[in-house]
């Protein structure tokens, strides 16, 4: 039997797609390949922290010090993880651009979840922006991705995964939004599986 995959999940607020990662290791498309070890959130009141102790998950608040510089704050965040001994670290809505003081302990294993296609609204209220675009003729269609964060760039490295969210004619912003998670809650189930199952298949070639 492959071992699991170790999942630390930073997450700065409500954490939906946590909970779709959760449920997907507990008794979905992640079952017996991932297992959340850890929930990191930089904002204490994060609902997030909640979802991680309903779900017997060891979470950690890891807030900014005053006058604290991002470096030595990513550097302190990147202690904390570590001790968890992450196969991957996925970022599900958190908020901070991380440094290279974090990314540097971390090669090639953080990924992040962008509700935009690649190349498009990068940084905060993506949602929001591309509904105001499509209220202004500008837009039909937005999406999500996930990919990897090699650097400090603001939702531009490497594209692991994609899909298409149209906006339809009747739409509110309530219910394209809601269509806009549901996509964000299967493509990254989907792109941890498959990160797992190669993670599985690269150990077994190693050890054969």
């Amino acid at each position: 039997m492959e071992a699991r995959t170790r999942l630390v999940v930073m997450v700065s607020g409500n954490g939906s797609n946590l909970q779709a990662v959760l449920d997907a290791c507990s008794d979905g498309a992640l079952d017996g390949l991932a297992e959340v070890v850890a929930v990191v959130s930089d904002r204490s009141d994060a609902y997030a922290l909640q979802r991680a102790a309903l779900g017997g998950v060891p979470s950690v608040h890891v807030g900014r010090q005053d006058g604290e510089a991002r470096a030595d704050y990513d550097a302190r965040l990147a202690d904390v993880v570590a001790g968890f001994d992450p196969d991957l670290i996925v970022l599900a809505g958190w908020m901070r651009i991380l440094t290279t003081s974090f990314l540097g302990w971390f090669p090639k294993r953080v990924i992040n979840l962008h509700p935009a296609r690649p190349g498009e609204l990068p940084g905060t209220h993506a949602i929001e922006r591309a509904w105001q675009e499509a209220l202004d003729g500008e837009r039909d269609a937005t999406g999500v991705m996930v990919h990897l964060v090699p650097d400090e760039g603001v939702d531009d490295g490497p594209v692991l995964a994609t899909d298409d969210v149209e906006i339809h004619p009747d739409d509110t912003l309530e219910s394209f939004e809601a269509r806009v998670h549901d996509a964000e809650h299967r493509l990254l189930v989907d792109t941890i599986r498959q990160l797992c199952e190669q993670r599985n298949s690269h150990t077994t070639e190693i050890h054969a």
